[in-house]
């Protein structure tokens, strides 16, 4: 039976790339005896993959991970079991059973929500709550927001203005806008220690995917602001798939109702 599990990745776990996550998790699952579909052929792994993986250094409240499973038993005990042989930086905050035919979360995403903060020690005019909810306002009402995307092999133009849903200075206004609550089953796992100025929900998937990189650096220049990367910390908050012409968190897309 297929699942999708929903898990967190925060602390010095985020400086971990993807394919260690993936091993991570291949170990975890025989660790806590989870009997996980195997694929046929020469060389058997394991059936699992993960919607859109992190790029180094990014912490997060809302990874996924789909796997076909031989057997189950309630999604609570199942998350227990794994977070029984996990550590502290990455700990299962959801696990829900697919419908048969459910495609694979990666096909299904569209965007994603994301907090930029400050880290400790940094400072931003963006920390300037009436500043950057000007800034915002005006940078928001351009009628294009172009961009150079540097690729390996070339670097063109592109307009990003329809990648970007929604954008805010605060986590409150930003939860306001999209109708959501991200503390309402316990904080963030983002480090206490880091300022919280941005908040924004980007294009993400295989048609279009805005890095929240690429949108801050933006938004600094467009403010006469020195843009330095390493001063911002980048998490996380949640993965959407789309249904009805609605956005739907990852964890209820082509869930079966027990």
């Amino acid at each position: 039976m297929k699942a999708r599990i929903k898990f967190t990745k925060t602390g010095s776990m985020r400086f971990i790339g993807h394919l260690d996550v993936l091993r991570y998790f291949q170990k975890a699952m025989r660790r806590a005896d989870i009997n996980v579909s195997y694929s046929k052929g020469f060389s058997p792994h394991q059936l699992m993959s993960f919607t859109s993986p992190l790029g180094i250094g990014l912490s997060s409240d809302a990874e996924y991970l789909d796997v076909t499973l031989e057997e189950t038993d309630a999604p609570k005990v199942m998350a227990d079991r794994i977070n029984s042989v996990m550590n502290d930086e990455i700990r299962v905050k959801g696990f829900t059973y697919l419908k048969d035919s459910a495609k694979p979360s990666m096909a299904a995403l569209v965007a994603c929500d994301y907090i930029i903060a400050i880290k400790p020690g940094k400072s931003s005019l963006l920390e300037e709550k009436a500043f950057v909810k000007d800034k915002i306002c005006s940078f928001m009402s351009q009628d294009k927001i172009e961009v150079l995307k540097k690729t390996k092999k070339s670097e063109k133009l592109i307009d990003i203005k329809q990648g970007i849903y929604n954008m805010a200075g605060s986590l409150h206004e930003f939860e306001e806008i999209t109708g959501r609550g991200f503390q309402e089953n316990g904080e963030l796992c983002l480090d206490k220690e880091c300022t919280p100025v941005l908040c924004c929900r980007l294009a993400s998937g295989s048609v279009s995917n805005i890095k929240p990189g690429l949108v801050l650096e933006e938004l600094c220049h467009f403010s006469g602001i020195a843009y330095d990367e390493y001063a911002y910390q980048v998490h996380r908050l949640e993965m959407y798939a789309e249904t009805g012409g609605k956005l739907v968190p990852m964890m209820e897309y082509d869930a079966v109702q027990l």
